[in-house]
């Protein structure tokens, strides 16, 4: 499919200096690297015209090209994955982007339809993501764990590192009703018009101090929808999660395509 034909694009940011992580992406998983996981369960996303690896290494470039897969040359200095998909899409014309984590591997890939499907409907919608309900409430103080709070017509109030929302009654946690806590999963769904401006945005305080970059969308005044999934996605951001992830493909059968 040529650009000027493709309606959904999705990218993976990939880079190869992690701090927690060198190389990631090219780290063995169950005899693929990871990024080839990552990129087949992102082509098996149904309504996905074209995927494609956005990094600044050409050692990640050729093993993609090595699988099969796309790759794009993206610059060195972005900070932020938003960032990298806006250069992408400086070059490549879409109507709608997702920005699919090259080290997160979607467990079941129609996850992300209903996203899809929502802003090919509503054409006034220019930001989303997904979260998922937050089953560990030990997770509520974890700073690895980013949580969303929505509105009744599911558009993000905040996104942070810390509990939200705080349940000030000591033990009242247990009786929260459902539906309370969400954590957010890093996957996103831009029209060109937002990653066009996201680089242009002023750097949000907040985005600086929660280090968390839909937070400029958001103090910018950009509504971002949140949709709820029940499925979930397998994130590598150590070698020790890395071997976790190949533990839990392993039980429970899970394989890309």
């Amino acid at each position: 499919m040529s650009a000027a034909g493709t309606h959904v694009l999705g990218v993976l940011p990939a880079r190869y200096g992690s701090t927690r992580f060198p190389g990631k992406p090219l780290a063995d998983l169950l005899g693929r690297p990871l990024i080839e996981h990552s990129y087949r369960a992102a082509a098996a996303i149904p309504g996905v015209d074209r995927v494609v690896v956005a990094t600044d290494d050409e050692r990640i470039g050729n093993c993609v090209a090595g699988f099969g897969g796309e790759w794009v040359m993206t610059r060195g200095d972005h900070d932020t994955g938003s960032d990298r998909i806006a250069e992408v899409a400086e070059a490549i014309d879409a109507q709608l982007y997702l920005n699919i984590q090259g080290d997160e591997i979607l467990s079941e890939p129609s996850m992300l339809t209903p996203l899809i499907r929502t802003f090919s409907e509503d054409e006034s919608l220019t930001v989303g993501t997904l979260c998922h309900p937050l089953d560990d409430l030990a997770d509520l103080g974890n700073p690895n764990v980013v949580k969303v709070v929505r509105d009744r017509q599911e558009f993000a109030l905040y996104f942070s590192r810390s509990q939200i929302p705080f349940v000030r009654e000591q033990g009242a946690h247990l009786s929260v009703p459902a539906g309370v806590f969400y954590r957010h999963f890093g996957i996103y769904i831009y029209r060109k018009s937002a990653l066009a401006a996201f680089s242009g945005l002023p750097k949000s305080n907040l985005e600086e101090m929660e280090k968390l970059e839909q937070l400029r969308f958001l103090q910018a005044g950009y509504r971002i929808k949140v949709l709820s999934t029940e499925h979930t996605a397998y994130r590598v951001d150590t070698p020790g999660d890395l071997v976790e992830v190949a533990r839990l493909m392993k039980t429970t059968g899970e394989s890309t395509p």
